[in-house]
């Protein structure tokens, strides 16, 4: 550098980051030069990140130098238009700001997955109770859908990083790491499921139906989807997978088509003479299955809707043996028998 700049981080990283940067540079120049460093961390949503930059929630600025906010200001000015919140903040704030956001959210999937479980075993409608407790403005909708739990490439890290720097400061970040513990128990719930519906596994054959840790991208890491391809594997079964766009990620993870995964053309060929279906990513397409077909295809009417996209009482009147998350047979006999 021979004048002055201004270094911008976006990523996600550990709070102290754009201080060490500081100290990095200086340490390099070759003359002194003038710099501010920025934290500008980003919420883009893998499957809709040109959506979310061209019309964010809010820009977040971790600046102490009014230079470096001006200039932060003038590139962010075509979404004043638009009437973008745009936080002002300093560089830890900033970098702080992301994770808390991230690991709130990630909380609140693992707090709803854990409400599914006892609905498993009250008879409860998790569906009905998530929607109950999303009409209060104060929790809102988002992010209470249960599932085989969280995964990505943020959600992840991002609790473990927060986690991990809290310990380093003496301050026990304890909620995190209650919602890592509930992700890590919630993988093996899937799984189990599948176990107490067919039995042993060994030379069992199992559809798996979305590979990816969520619709509308081919991202694989951390997917849970993954976790229990694995477990099945372990366990002797055969695992026949379809993905409408995760399939060649999946691959290079879990290996090419072989006597243990079989990669499908679509969900009908993969349920075919298969002891039990799972749907592990709620893509649209999964929504509008024909049941009835796939009752025709599977050697066993088992059918685990991790996702809950399904129709528990279609699946069941079609003589399926329907197992979603929070949403047990004895919730769905007892909601039958009483009026709405």
């Amino acid at each position: 550098m021979d004048s002055y700049r201004v270094i911008v981080t976006k990523s996600t990283v550990p709070v102290g980051t754009g201080a060490r940067l500081r100290g990095v540079i200086s340490s390099h120049l070759s003359k002194p030069v003038a710099f501010d460093v920025v934290s500008n961390p980003e919420f883009l949503r893998e499957g809709s990140a040109i959506n979310d930059f061209m019309r964010p929630d809010r820009v977040v600025i971790g600046t102490s130098s009014d230079p470096a906010a001006a200039i932060m200001r003038e590139i962010y000015r075509p979404l004043y238009l638009i009437e973008t919140p745009v936080v002002m903040t300093d560089v830890e704030t900033s970098e702080t700001l992301k994770y808390a956001s991230n690991a709130f959210l990630a909380v609140k999937i693992s707090f709803i997955n854990e409400i599914a479980n006892l609905c498993d075993r009250t008879g409860a409608d998790v569906h009905v109770v998530a929607k109950g407790m999303g009409l209060d403005k104060r929790i809102g909708p988002k992010f209470l859908h249960p599932g085989p739990g969280y995964g990505g490439s943020c959600f992840p890290k991002d609790t473990r990083a927060l986690a991990a720097i809290g310990i380093t400061n003496g301050v026990r970040q304890q909620i995190v790491e209650a919602a890592i513990d509930v992700n890590e128990r919630q993988r093996g719930v899937v799984f189990e499921k599948v176990k107490d519906a067919v039995g042993h596994l060994q030379r069992k054959v199992v559809a798996v139906l979305g590979l990816a840790f969520k619709p509308n991208t081919s991202d694989v890491r951390e997917s849970p989807a993954l976790h229990l391809c694995r477990r099945l594997v372990e366990e002797g079964a055969t695992v026949r997978a379809f993905d409408p766009v995760a399939m060649p990620e999946a691959s290079r993870v879990l290996g090419a088509s072989d006597d243990r995964v079989v990669y499908s053309h679509n969900a009908y060929e993969a349920a075919a003479g298969a002891d039990a279906l799972i749907v592990m990513t709620e893509w649209n397409e999964f929504r509008s299955l024909d049941l009835e077909k796939l009752r025709g295809l599977l050697s066993r009417a088992v059918l685990v809707d991790a996702r809950n996209v399904l129709d528990p009482e279609r699946a069941r009147d079609l003589g399926f043996d329907y197992r979603g998350v929070g949403r047990s047979r004895a919730g769905a006999t007892r909601a039958a028998g009483q009026p709405s």
